[in-house]
């Protein structure tokens, strides 16, 4: 006799679910979770230059992020999927721009600045770019992580070119050793952004007077 509470069933008498051998549910994955959709460069770089472009003609108050989707050709979840809001795109798509200056040739200091100070004239009389200098007078104050990046990968970078030539330009006697680099710098690149407007067409004479009369004062005697 069977002990009492113990499950007697045979082989033979058990239940026809219970040899059946368990198989997927249709609802759940039968193997390892697939990856997802791979992002896409070009969806990538569309955005980027869409955030780009709307930022140059609304600021950061009047772009958001239907636009973007809009002028980029895609999704407003294709977006989400890889920036949570607003502020991370912004700071990603300052990230990819780039100090578009002239390597200096490393001949002459005076033709090296000219050649910089130039570049900075054509860029600020670029309406484009109005709205960056803009993040320096006001915008950045309610955006902090886009000024801070702004400040990092565009500005220093530009500010540490004008100073490398500086620096060149005392090693070679070509400046006096007592120059202030800082000040020569901004000077320099302040003059730049102040004669060059949105709209202000550049007078590449401009260039040479301003590093021209620099010199006057600064060049070794």
């Amino acid at each position: 006799m069977a002990a009492a509470g113990l499950d007697t069933a045979s082989p033979e008498t058990a239940s026809p679910d219970a040899a059946r051998p368990e198989t997927a549910s249709p609802d759940k994955p039968s193997g390892p979770r697939r990856p997802g959709r791979p992002r896409s460069e070009q969806a990538d770089q569309a955005i980027i230059d869409a955030t780009l472009e709307l930022f140059a003609e609304a600021g950061p108050d009047g772009l958001g992020i239907e636009q973007v989707a809009a002028r980029a050709g895609v999704g407003k979840a294709t977006i989400y999927r890889r920036w949570p809001g607003k502020e991370d795109l912004l700071v990603d798509a300052i990230g990819a721009l780039r100090p578009d200056l002239p390597q200096p040739q490393g001949r002459s200091v005076r033709a090296d600045l000219t050649a910089l100070v130039d570049a900075l004239c054509q860029e600020a009389a670029d309406p484009r770019r109005a709205r960056q200098f803009a993040l320096l007078h006001g915008d950045g104050l309610k955006y902090p992580r886009l000024l801070a990046k702004y400040r990092q990968v565009v500005l220093e970078p530009r500010r540490e070119l004008i100073r490398s030539v500086l620096r060149r330009g005392v090693a070679t006697g070509e400046l006096r050793e007592s120059i202030d680099i800082d000040t020569v710098m901004l000077l320099l690149s302040g003059a730049a952004v102040a004669r060059g407007g949105p709209g202000q067409p550049a007078d590449p004479r401009y260039a040479r007077r301003i590093v021209d009369e620099l010199m006057n004062g600064l060049a070794a005697r």
